[in-house]
Order: structure tokens, then sequence, then C-alpha cells
């Protein structure tokens, strides 16, 4: 059984960070790297925190993890040293662990009985630790193989997108034997992953040691195809049994701000994209940093990436512009209950690596004659009108940011409108994207959606838990049943961590 009072005698330590000059001064992931044997031992030390509760409320569908992650049985079996059947349980609920363990905010943690007394306890069990070293010392030990269906099927099933939904999906259906084909438009494999996220967050090497496993055991991908345009999506329809739409969410919101026409005004994306390219070797982005004086509009993680991205650009100076007022440092028992996701002050390590963080300000126009020269910011109070439309009314005196780019980061309204949507006699519906039944189906027969394409703009470990479950979908409609996992969630409904963008 589990140490019931481990967590104690130890004390909550998160991965460590390298020092910020270091890791400012290349692209490489903010994690140290510890040697192997001294990793195992801090986090066997972090897993016998976990005290396995009567009710696990850390891997509960709705509270904590959405894919349901076995968390107390591999917590215990890293306490025990057997990191093999750890990565076994681990990867029995999801296929990508190094991709979350990096990535994902965690609800976990949050959900965890020992976050309910941080004082006592210095806080939840260090899950999203334990998660990435459980896979990567399974990938270091080679733990980590191809799992090669023994039957074929004829089924032929597309998945256009290649994010970690559409990855997730493609996975699962290829290993029940189903001839899965994923479409991506850029050129290469990936989606936000690969050219949304920058480097300093997850290293591109762990895409491509999980696109080699996923092509040994049998999925094809297709690149530089655009769906849509490149190919009709008749002929998807033609040529395959059933469709996967795992096209991300895209669109970017703008502001409605004077001189928002001025140059050197770009979405976050528009910025990120090209500056993973030129960590990809692709050549210098078009949009740089380097002596500028920079200013960031919104709050969220896209913020972050686009801060951290300057910063290792070499920007003269940075400010972050939140409308909302600053979160509280503990959880309000009112507000949030335990354990449900609280509204809180989060930090990005792009945040302690400097930059001025500004809240309750609001752009009122930028300025410039052909180019954006500053940004006239006041202090705003944020209310809610009839439609419970969110509207920042200034309350202040304003004051000017000089800035010579902006970027902004204020969240996405749903999938692109393209040809796609289109060919498939497909709408999005008054959230900006694809609605389908309880089945993972569409309006239009033979064609299924999952992740932020079906419920907008969320976290990676949604993306997985959609893309697992989309699949058993798909394989129950080709086949009348399904041997794959069922999901954690109840059905394809749109439940979402709050996003405050």
């Amino acid at each position: 059984m589990p140490d019931p009072r481990g967590f104690l005698g130890i004390t909550r330590a998160s991965t460590p960070m390298r020092p910020v000059p270091e890791r400012t001064a290349d692209w490489s992931e903010v994690y140290a790297e510890l040697p192997t044997d001294q990793r195992k031992h801090e986090v066997s030390e972090q897993a016998s925190r976990c005290m396995d509760c009567g009710i696990p409320y850390c891997h509960s569908g709705l509270s904590g993890c959405p894919l349901g992650n076995l968390i107390p049985d591999w917590n215990d079996l890293v306490r025990r040293d057997d990191w093999s059947l750890a990565a076994d349980r681990l990867h029995e609920t999801n296929n990508f662990p190094e991709f979350t363990g990096r990535l994902c905010p965690a609800p976990c943690e949050t959900a965890c009985v020992l976050a309910l007394s941080s004082h006592l306890t210095s806080g939840s069990v260090a899950i999203k630790r334990i998660e990435a070293a459980i896979a990567d010392t399974a990938w270091e030990e080679g733990l980590v193989h191809p799992q090669i269906p023994s039957v074929r099927s004829d089924a032929r099933v597309a998945i256009v997108g290649s994010g970690p939904a559409g990855l997730a999906a493609a996975q699962q259906l290829t290993r029940v034997g189903h001839r899965v084909t994923v479409f991506e438009r850029h050129d290469r494999v990936g989606g936000l992953l690969r050219y949304g996220i920058p480097d300093f967050k997850i290293s591109k090497h762990h895409i491509d040691r999980r696109l080699e496993q996923m092509r040994a055991e049998g999925t094809e991908f297709v690149t530089d195809c655009d769906v849509g345009t490149d190919l009709a999506a008749g002929e998807l329809l033609s040529n395959y049994d059933a469709v996967v739409l795992a096209i991300g969410a895209g669109r970017a919101r703008d502001v409605d701000v004077p001189g928002r026409d001025l140059t050197g005004i770009h979405p976050a994306m528009d910025y990120l994209v090209p500056a993973n390219r030129e960590c990809a070797g692709d050549g210098p982005s078009r949009i740089s940093a380097a002596g500028k004086n920079v200013v960031i509009i919104g709050g969220g993680d896209t913020g972050a990436d686009c801060l951290g991205t300057v910063h290792r650009q070499g920007a003269a100076s940075i400010v972050e512009l939140d409308y909302h007022e600053q979160p509280p440092l503990e959880r309000d028992d009112g507000a949030d209950p335990w354990p449900l996701w609280p509204l809180l002050l989060r930090s990005a390590p792009a945040d302690a690596e400097g930059g001025v963080r500004e809240f309750e300000v609001a752009a009122q126009e930028f300025t410039g004659e052909s180019h954006v020269r500053a940004v006239r910011v006041a202090p705003v109070r944020v209310s809610r009108d009839d439609s419970g439309r969110r509207i920042a009314e200034p309350v202040g005196a304003v004051f000017d940011v000089p800035c010579d780019l902006v970027f902004l980061a204020v969240g996405f309204t749903g999938v692109e409108r393209t040809g796609l949507l289109c060919g498939f006699g497909l709408e999005p519906n008054s959230r900006g994207v694809i609605a389908c039944g309880r089945d993972w189906q569409t309006s239009c027969p033979g064609v299924f959606v999952c992740g932020d394409a079906h419920r907008g703009a969320s976290l990676v470990v949604w993306a997985i838990a959609e893309g697992r479950s989309v699949a058993r979908a798909v394989d129950r409609y080709l086949t009348g049943a399904s041997q794959l996992p069922a999901p954690v969630h109840p059905g394809a409904l749109p439940l979402v961590i709050r996003n405050r963008n």
C-alpha cells in the first residue's frame, strides 16, 4: 500500500527549471536535465506523497484528468521503482504522456486531495512531473514499442489534422487494425504541437519519435495537403469509409480598436508559427522582436508563448496587458470549491524571465503614422452586457505604452472558415465550432469531429481524450462494436475548463 504519511515528511517539488539567463539564451526546454538516477530518486519521493485516496478525484473525468489517467496506480509503482509497469499503466489511458507532462496545466493537481490544505502539505502531489518522468524513462529504457495489429481490416479512415486530437484518434484506430491516413496542410506533422507551441516548452523530438512509432504501427501521413483546396472533401467521402475532422479552432479573435490597421500589429499565431519554423531550420522569421519594444495583449497560454519567444529574440522591453483583475493567489472556496478548477494567478516560466505584467487595463487606441509606435491604455472594469458578452469600461486616465510591435493573444473564435466545411455541407454553430451527436458524428454521415474543432480552443489533455473517444465511436461505426476503451467523460459534450479570454 502507499505511504499514508508520505506527504507529511516530503515537500512538494515541481520539475526544476534551468536558470533564467541560461534558458533565455537558447530555444531548448526550460526544464533542467537531471541525471537519470537523480531524476528517478526525486520523482520516487514525490510519488510517495500520493495517498491513493478512497475517491481519487485526480482522475475524475469532470474535476480532474479528462483521460482518466490511473494516477494513484502509477504513483505507487514509481514509489516501488517499477518504472516498466508504471509506463504500461500510464499508456493505458494516454497515448502521449510526454506531451501532457510538459504542456498540460494539470487539472489533476488542483483536484488532488492534498490541494485542500497547501499550508500543511505544501500542496498537491506533483503529478505532472511524475507523468513526464515516467514517459521519459520509458523512452530511455526502450520500453516504448510499436503496437502493430495482428489483423488488418479493409476499412479506411481519413483524419484531417495532425494535432494531438488527430494523432490520438489515428493511433487508436490503427491499433485495432483499420487503415488510417492523416492529412496535414503544413509541411510537417504535428499541428499546433509543431508550429504553435515553442521549442522551449516542448522539444520537437518528442513529436518525431512518436511519429516514428505511429508509422511503424501502420499509420500513413500526407503533408502539404490542404483538404478542401488541394483535395476535395468529396474525394475523402468517396475513398474512405469514415472521416475525422481534427482541424483545431485556429480562427483568431481580433480587437476592434482605432489604429488596428497600423503595421506592426500581429495576431499571436502569425508570430509564433514563423518563429517555430525558424527553430526548425526554415530560415529567419519575417517578424522579429530583436531590439524592439513589445506589447502583448492577452494573459493566457498563447500570450505566455509570445512572451517567452520575444525574450529569446532579444526584445528591448516587454509589457503584457490583461483587462481582467489580477486573480487571487489561493483558491476562493466560495466561487471555486475543491475539486473544481480554480481561478488563480498562474505564472508561466516565461513570466519569471522578465517583462511587466499589467492587470485591469485595456488598449483604447494604437498610435503612429503608418507603423505602431504606442498603445494608448486605460484602466478598466470588466462587466457583462445582457447577452453575457464581456465589456471593458474605462475608469481612469489613459496613458501611452511605447512599442514597435504588438501581439494579439486574445483567444480564438472557432474553426477557420475554409472550403473543407463547405465540401462536407457543415456550418460552424453559434460557438464557432462543429456540432456533433453523442456518437461524435456530424450532420454529414460518416464524418466525425473531435478536439478543438468540436469544443473550442482547449487543453492538450482534452484533445487527446477526445481523439481517443472519437476513435472508439468510429470503430463502432465501422464494425458495430469496439474493444477500444470507453471515455471517462460523458459523450461528446462541450465541457471546458474556464478560459478567461
